[in-house]
């Protein structure tokens, strides 16, 4: 991997976002239509505010749902319709700029838990994610060597 190679070709740039007054049973659906783990949460100016994990989602879907009954499934879909995402969102997000170096971010999810770091242009707006998949990608997108013995 080449260090000085910039997040933005290794980001993934069509980024689904939500809002801070978007329902949590709306990040639900996102979730199940997209095969993504991490919503970045926009303002108005497509700033970042904060970020939604798959891992919020389940954790809250399990709120009233222990054994499966029905009566409890109806409570929950109640529950996640009335919680907003501002509500739910982890607020402290870090953020990269595009054009920062990719040992930059792999720095920041060695030292860190993340796995996701919402990547923004030079009006600070939401541009991209990086994720540790998109690493991984780009990291082995040559292809393996076979060695035959």
């Amino acid at each position: 991997m080449v260090a000085n190679v910039k997040i933005s070709e290794v980001m993934t740039s069509k980024v689904i976002a939500v809002h801070p007054d978007d329902v949590m049973d709306k990040v639900g659906e996102v979730f199940r239509a997209n095969h993504i783990h991490h919503l970045p949460v926009i303002d108005q100016k497509n700033q970042v505010v904060g970020i939604v994990s798959k891992d919020d989602y389940n954790l809250l879907c399990d709120h009233f749902t222990l054994f499966r009954r029905e009566y409890e499934e109806v409570l929950n879909k109640k529950f996640l319709s009335s919680l907003l995402v501002k509500e739910v969102m982890t607020k402290q997000v870090m953020t990269l700029h595009f054009e920062d170096p990719i040992s930059l971010a792999v720095g920041i999810f060695r030292e860190n838990l993340f796995r996701a770091i919402p990547i923004i242009d030079d009006d600070k707006a939401l541009c991209g994610i990086l994720t540790t998949y998109d690493l991984l990608t780009y990291a082995f997108s040559e292809p393996l060597l076979h060695i035959n013995s």
